[in-house]
């Protein structure tokens, strides 16, 4: 499904409002290079290719079927495509289980074991791979922008959580590896998912939406596997009872009782996600690759309320706690800074501080044994804060073994430094809660990982 070297779309159509239309010119716009082709039983050209009415017309062999037509014309595609021994098959489209048509759910199923051809969805986005090129999702890139090539991997039940997340994170300084939406999950579920990425060298950090989990126990194995290689974020959906009834009627899933998820979450070392916000917060940081040896953080600011308030989320955090600077560093910064900083944790470099100042208030704390992660707030409204902070920020990060992350407020010029900072991977977040949790939430998979 990832790696095809040949893919047909079943319900490719000249019209371009239908879905059909939407993913072939997707894959043509995105540089697909393996074979393609188009099934429509009309028989017309579409968009310069060859227009077949059955995959059984194709006398090549076919790695991936895509098939996006009315549920009730589903199962013959599907029948044609085990005849035509086609290797895999998604089906985006919609109007089985989640709508209470559990018996034309379970003809698919049927068609899927019967000629061993797995099968994701139904009443999914499918698959997105920048690196292959493949794009089966229904969604025109004008309206929604495909993320730059990394090792994120994000794995969606929900077509439309899975939709919105992929525009945020093509606006993030981290990549993506694959993208996955797995709908209903009739045949192939997260189990086979995660057993998948667990093995899949491209991804480092897989971020995890799911509103059911039907293979409890197959679970539980994987969840065992893949966090001893790789971290897993998750945002469990349906946690009370009117979530959980709309998650059945969305994907068909049994959302069960949230409690006993979490409890397996945790106990093999996935790290938990409360809202949409949260999976970006923590996949940043994650995707650098960086893991703290302790829990004690610096504080580098150029703005002391910054600096009090970041202390503050320091100290309401269950892991994190404030780092005191060896006497050697103290010496240091003594050396390098202007009088009127106090040589103490948070630093404050003051609202004249530059690129230069802090490179050398980086620099001094770099091998101190005492800190094992920084915060560097740069607030892009002081007088010396330009694109020669940003570039200081950069450098030092990387260079450092120490996780670090930025904490930038404001408008339209801390943006342009933000995306500056981003786009060479260095996690910025624009409240202090959310550069605090991102580092606890770092910490305690590395605690994690290091009793395993």
């Amino acid at each position: 499904m990832l790696k095809p070297e040949s893919v047909v779309i079943i319900g490719a159509s000249r019209d371009p409002d239908k879905v059909g239309h939407v993913i072939l010119q997707n894959y043509v716009n995105s540089g697909y290079s393996g074979r393609l082709y188009a099934v429509n039983k009309s028989g017309e050209e579409i968009m310069n290719f060859k227009s077949y009415k059955s995959v059984l017309d194709i006398k090549d062999k076919i790695d991936l079927a895509v098939i996006a037509i009315p549920a009730q014309f589903v199962p013959e595609a599907m029948e044609e495509c085990g005849k035509a021994h086609v290797k895999s098959v998604i089906v985006v489209s919609g109007g089985f289980a989640e709508i209470g048509n559990n018996v034309l759910q379970d003809k698919l199923v049927h068609i899927a074991k019967k000629y061993d051809m797995p099968t994701l969805g139904p009443n999914c986005l499918g698959v997105m791979d920048p690196r292959s090129r493949v794009d089966t999702l229904f969604l025109p890139t004008f309206k929604l922008s495909r993320p730059q090539v990394g090792g994120v991997s994000f794995v969606c039940q929900s077509g439309a959580v899975g939709s919105t997340i992929l525009d945020l994170i093509s606006g993030e300084g981290f990549g993506l590896s694959k993208f996955i939406s797995y709908g209903n999950a009739a045949d192939v579920d997260e189990v086979d998912i995660l057993n998948y990425l667990a093995g899949d060298d491209e991804t480092k950090v897989v971020i995890l939406y799911i509103e059911g989990i039907r293979r409890g126990k197959e679970f539980i194995e994987v969840a065992k596997k893949i966090t001893r290689k790789k971290p897993v974020i998750v945002l469990k959906a349906g946690r009370t009872s009117a979530g959980a009834s709309a998650a059945m009627s969305h994907t068909a899933a049994l959302a069960g009782n949230y409690e006993a998820h979490e409890a397996v979450f945790r106990q093999y070392g996935f790290t938990i996600a409360e809202d949409i916000s949260d999976l970006l917060s923590y996949a940043k940081i994650f995707s650098t690759g960086k893991y703290p040896k302790g829990n004690k953080v610096a504080i580098i600011t150029n703005g002391g309320g910054a600096g009090v308030l970041t202390a503050d989320a320091i100290g309401l955090s269950d892991s994190l706690a404030l780092g005191k600077f060896s006497e050697n560093s103290s010496m240091k910064l003594r050396s390098s800074m202007p009088q009127l900083v106090n040589i103490r944790n948070p630093l404050d470099l003051a609202g004249d501080a530059d690129g230069k100042r802090y490179d050398d208030a980086l620099s001094a704390i770099s091998s101190d044994e005492g800190i094992d992660m920084v915060i560097t707030i740069a607030l892009f409204q002081t007088p010396g804060a330009d694109s020669r902070v940003a570039s200081k920020l950069i450098s030092f990060s990387e260079k450092t073994r120490k996780p670090m992350v930025v904490l930038s407020i404001g408008a339209e010029y801390t943006k342009m430094h933000r995306i500056m900072m981003e786009s060479a991977g260095l996690p910025v977040y624009d409240s202090p809660s959310a550069a605090v949790r991102s580092l606890s939430k770092l910490l305690k998979y590395s605690d994690y990982m290091a009793k395993r």
